[in-house]
């Protein structure tokens, strides 16, 4: 086994001002508050303005990030973005917060794995300084998927929100933060949630520019409840420690019901779990950090506390990792 040389040093994080309540919901739609908080725990979701896209975002978490912890990323040498709804196939988000901070030397990837991507993306980041190509690190996860949210559609539209949320991962050979990890994929049940194609479009569909998304929540919220639970009490053991040594359980925030079974079934019991769902509702690949952060805000996580971070979601794909948290604790949030 590879023992990881990295370790989490900063986060930050950034929603857009538009806060689209259950209210405002009930004039879009025929659905009402108490039906939307009974069966996903949510009151609020952030959305993007006309033209602020993924990027916008993501630059904007990663400078919450600097002024927090008073760090310079002119030394990034890779920026990885999770995302699903970037604002071009190409150039990357990642190639444009290049851009917009101007750094010297850098790699640029986005990755697509939906609402496991931050975690796939943390692991990479592990794998890439671990083996000794990079020092320095900069993993976003940020979603704008209310350009993409039918809002039409009442079983899909009261769930998604924007967000993006940014850590610093960097070359730590005495306290690397990287316990174990793990990920997999379901493939046969990549039909329960995706994208709709421009070609799709063509065919006559009335829909965005960017399609819409598509999700058949009973299938997914099976396949979570029952795999999620059995993949974190497998990911526990891989790393030698015991369920009671977990400060933290990080899923995915894609649903509360959702995560309140989870926890009944996992090695983790739900108040020793986070989530950002209720005031931001499911931000994919943004849902883990913003999560994290609120935390972060209330003074609950700490220094090296552990903390397993698990996302699942679109594919169907999951990724699960254990660290100890790398931020130092400051007070200017």
């Amino acid at each position: 086994m590879v023992h990881s040389k990295a370790k989490i040093t900063a986060i930050g994080t950034y929603v857009p001002e538009k806060i689209l309540s259950n209210a405002e919901l009930e004039k879009i739609v025929d659905t009402n508050d108490e039906w939307i908080v009974q069966r996903t725990g949510m009151r609020e979701r952030r959305i993007a303005a006309e033209h602020e896209y993924v990027s916008d975002l993501s630059c904007k978490a990663i400078e919450d990030m600097i002024r927090r912890y008073q760090i310079d990323i002119n030394d990034v040498d890779m920026i990885l973005v999770a995302t699903s709804t970037a604002e071009y196939t190409f150039p990357s988000a990642a190639a444009r917060i290049q851009h917009y901070f101007n750094i010297p030397q850098t790699g640029t990837m986005d990755l697509s794995a939906a609402c496991a991507g931050f975690v796939y993306g943390l692991q990479l980041a592990d794998s890439l300084i671990t083996s000794g190509m990079y020092h320095k690190i900069l993993v976003v996860g940020a979603e704008t998927l209310s350009k993409i949210t039918d809002y039409t559609d009442r079983t899909t539209c009261i769930l998604f929100g924007d967000g993006a949320g940014a850590v610093l991962v960097e070359r730590s050979e005495d306290e690397p933060g990287f316990i174990a990890s793990i990920s997999g994929t379901q493939g046969t049940g990549g039909i329960h949630l995706y994208k709709t194609t421009f070609a799709e479009q063509m065919e006559g569909q009335d829909l965005q520019k960017n399609g819409h998304l598509i999700q058949n929540g009973r299938e997914v919220y099976k396949w979570a409840v029952r795999n999620v639970p059995e993949k974190a009490k497998e990911l526990i053991l891989k790393s030698g420690l015991t369920s009671a040594e977990i400060q933290w359980f990080v899923p995915h925030s894609a649903n509360l019901r959702m995560i309140e079974s989870i926890c009944e079934k996992g090695p983790v019991p739900l108040e020793r779990t986070l989530t950002s769902v209720e005031y931001r509702g499911n931000t994919s690949a943004a849902s883990i950090p913003l999560a994290i952060q609120l935390a972060v805000d209330e003074g609950r996580v700490k220094y090296n506390d552990t903390m397993l971070l698990f996302g699942f979601g679109g594919g169907l794909t999951y990724a699960g990792s254990i660290v100890r948290w790398g931020v130092p604790d400051v007070t200017n949030s």
